[in-house]
């Protein structure tokens, strides 16, 4: 079992910019969290065919409770929450997910 961050993001005002500025500035940001084990980012599309629900999901993951209390109250987690409103114009969905493997189990 591993604990993480979910960060899902609207479909930001102008895609190009978001991605420049995500890749280049907010990435960097995050990376520098402490416990952080592993951090993920991809695009959405809709098995649909119509427009999914968020145009992008990063997922921080911490080794345990106490990693990411220390993550949610370091000064590292306030800067990079403190940058989303910087980029992320198409709003921004952020939750805690414990997960567990069902492969592997």
């Amino acid at each position: 079992m591993s604990l993480k961050v979910v960060v899902c993001y609207g479909r930001p005002d102008d895609p190009d910019a978001f991605d420049a500025y995500y890749r280049d500035t907010h990435m960097p940001l995050a990376r520098t969290i402490p416990g952080l084990v592993d951090f993920t980012w991809g695009k959405c599309s809709s098995l649909e065919g119509d427009e999914p629900p968020y145009y992008g999901v990063a997922s921080l993951r911490f080794a345990d409770a106490k990693a990411l209390h220390t993550a949610l109250t370091s000064e590292e987690m306030a800067a990079a929450a403190a940058d989303v409103p910087n980029f992320a114009t198409g709003g921004v969905t952020m939750y805690t997910q414990e997960e567990q493997s069902v492969v592997t189990a």
